[in-house]
């Protein structure tokens, strides 16, 4: 009767191990090796791609700083006196959430300013009246002919 029972139990174990066809240990390793490599090549892409949306987001914000300061003093005979945020926020301005504060500085020469603003990268970009963003490096701002802080 025992040996019955073992012949019966060998026999399940046989139909059972014919019908279940699993993934072997090589087959998950190969697919968890590939899914690391993947993951190797995307992380960076993303971050770098992150950075870079940050620096948009600044430099964004100091060209629409620059059409409002324009805006602002057309209306205000060609000066930039007693300007403040509201008051450049009324002329269109207004700031991406997550970026630096945003400075302004002038020199004795009516018209003329630097609009500089640091990325949350750590990157510091500017404008002038009459030149488009530059900038991008830790070190860089307005340029020191541009000493008159207007806000």
């Amino acid at each position: 009767m025992i040996t019955a029972i073992r012949k019966s139990m060998a026999a399940k174990r046989d139909a059972i191990s014919k019908d279940e066809q699993g993934f072997t240990l090589i087959e998950l390793l190969v697919v968890v090796l590939i899914i690391g490599i993947l993951a190797a090549i995307a992380i960076p892409v993303f971050l770098g791609q992150q950075a870079q949306a940050k620096d948009s987001a600044a430099k964004s914000d100091i060209g629409t700083a620059k059409i409002a300061l324009i805006s602002y003093a057309t209306s205000n005979n060609g000066l930039y006196t007693s300007l403040t945020l509201p008051l450049l926020q009324t002329n269109g301005y207004s700031a991406t959430a997550g970026t630096g504060t945003l400075s302004i500085k002038g020199t004795t020469t009516a018209g003329t300013f630097c609009i500089a603003e640091p990325s949350s990268t750590g990157n510091i970009f500017y404008i002038t009246e009459s030149g488009g963003v530059a900038g991008g490096t830790t070190t860089s701002a307005c340029p020191a002919t541009y000493s008159v802080t207007i806000l």
